[in-house]
């Protein structure tokens, strides 16, 4: 299972957010580069990169400091926050986004998805499911979409979607622990699915339970920031 960091950008900083509120924002460094090179010397192969500004703008924003992690890393990038269109997702990839992630475009408007799924491959897509009690949650969580979390999964799924990312909005940012009972749920009925865990990663052990349970991947967020879980144990893991 790949562990996965997260760095969510404000205003060029590395921050986390509770529960996708802007007003409960944390600075936890200067500089989105420096943090990525340390994953980079753990070991650690991906990133999970967020724009909080694009998302709120609804249109990218942070790239330059995408450009300058791709540039400064080798690390494989997931690129997430303000991707709508396809001016978006050209200047995600061409600023050296590995992947993108889906997410509110997905239910707002599928057909642009699936037609980006034709033009860059399932490879380079991830479905961002963003969930409370099992419905999907738009616009920085901060609306419910009324759909299903399975009904939405399954006409992805149906398309060729490979990449998931599931993200229990109730647990974000509150280190009260991963959903894993809901992944498993998700993975029996498609266990075809490259499924990553986000949400309420907590400890190492946890972390043990999410791979035991077959889950592709893992973002882990607050735990690294707030001491939760070190680089030396990402390093081993």
């Amino acid at each position: 299972m790949y562990i996965i960091p997260a760095i969510d950008i404000i205003d060029g900083k590395c921050v986390r957010l509770t529960q996708g509120d802007y007003a409960q924002k944390t600075v936890y460094s200067e500089s989105p580069v420096e943090v990525a090179k340390s994953f980079e010397v753990a070991g650690i192969k991906r990133l999970h990169v967020v724009d909080l500004d694009g998302a709120k703008a609804s249109h990218i924003v942070n790239h330059e400091t995408l450009k300058q992690i791709a540039a400064q890393t080798n690390l494989q990038i997931d690129f997430g926050g303000g991707i709508k269109s396809d001016e978006d997702i050209r200047i995600a990839f061409e600023s050296g986004a590995h992947q993108i992630t889906a997410g509110s475009i997905a239910v707002k408007s599928k057909e642009t998805v699936l037609r980006w799924l034709q033009q860059y491959s399932a490879d380079k897509i991830i479905l961002g499911a963003d969930v409370k009690n099992e419905r999907i949650g738009i616009n920085g969580w901060q609306d419910d979409s009324g759909i299903d979390l399975f009904t939405f999964l399954e006409e992805y799924v149906a398309h060729g979607i490979s990449y998931v990312i599931c993200t229990d909005i109730a647990k974000d940012g509150l280190l009260q622990g991963a959903s894993i009972d809901l992944y498993k749920k998700i993975l029996l009925r498609y266990p075809q699915l490259k499924l990553i865990a986000s949400g309420g990663v907590t400890s190492i052990d946890e972390l043990h339970e999410l791979r035991n349970a077959g889950l592709y991947g893992a973002i882990v967020g607050k735990a690294f920031y707030e001491g939760r879980i070190t680089l030396n144990e990402l390093s081993i893991f």
